[in-house]
Parts: C-alpha cells; structure tokens; sequence
C-alpha cells in the first residue's frame, strides 16, 4: 500500500467529518426518530471523532501514544459505518444516498488499521 501524506490524509478525514455532519442535518429534517437519535447521539460523534481523533494522532510524541490514538481512530470509523449500515438496513435511509460515504468509512478504516500495523512493527524493531 501506498503511503498517504499526513496532510492528505487531513482533508480527507476533515472532507469526511463535514459530510457526515450534513448527512445528520438531513437526517434531523426527517420524521424519523431512530434517524435522528441514531445520527445526533451515534453517527455525528463517531463520524466527527474520525477526523478528530487522527489530527491528534498525527501530534503524538511517542510511537505507542500513536499506535493508541489510531487505533481510537481505526475504531470510530468502523463505528460510523456500522450506524450507516444500521440506517440502510433499517430502512431508515436509502443505500444510495450513504453509499460513498459507506465506501469512505471503509477506506478510511483500512488505512489507519494498516498504519496503526506498521507502526506497531515498526516500534518492536
């Protein structure tokens, strides 16, 4: 795999966050309920936590503060997708309004859990 500059990675997680926080204001325009409570308690602060919670990676000193702030990271991404699988599935939201936003957290959630292994044999060297 590729490495993804820092500041690439950045925007994209920032790009991300901003997208997730529109989905949820649809979501709140909607009668839904469990899509409201689902997007403002669950999805917002996952999909929010992401960008986040990498930037703050990205300012650790230590390898193993690293490997523990992309791991939060690995996790809140993987936690996003599972609310918006949880929204298409539910029949709450139609798959082709979250399908690249779904995509993304797939993506996203493959990169930093390739960082958080390098970094993890990078450190026992």
């Amino acid at each position: 795999m590729t490495k993804i500059p820092e500041k690439d990675l950045k925007k994209r997680t920032k790009i991300f966050a901003i997208r997730i926080i529109k989905l949820v204001q649809y979501l709140n325009e909607h009668d839904s309920v469990a899509a409201k409570i689902i997007g403002n308690s669950q999805l917002l602060r996952s999909g929010t936590a992401v960008a986040a919670n990498y930037r703050a990676a990205c300012r650790c000193k230590s390898r193993k503060d690293f490997i523990s702030k992309i791991g939060t990271v690995v996790e809140e991404s993987d936690e996003t997708q599972l609310w918006l699988e949880l929204l298409v599935e539910s029949g709450l939201i139609k798959l082709d309004l979250v399908k690249d936003l779904l995509h993304e957290a797939g993506e996203i959630t493959a990169i930093m859990t390739t960082s958080k292994k390098s970094a993890i044999k990078n450190q026992k060297k």
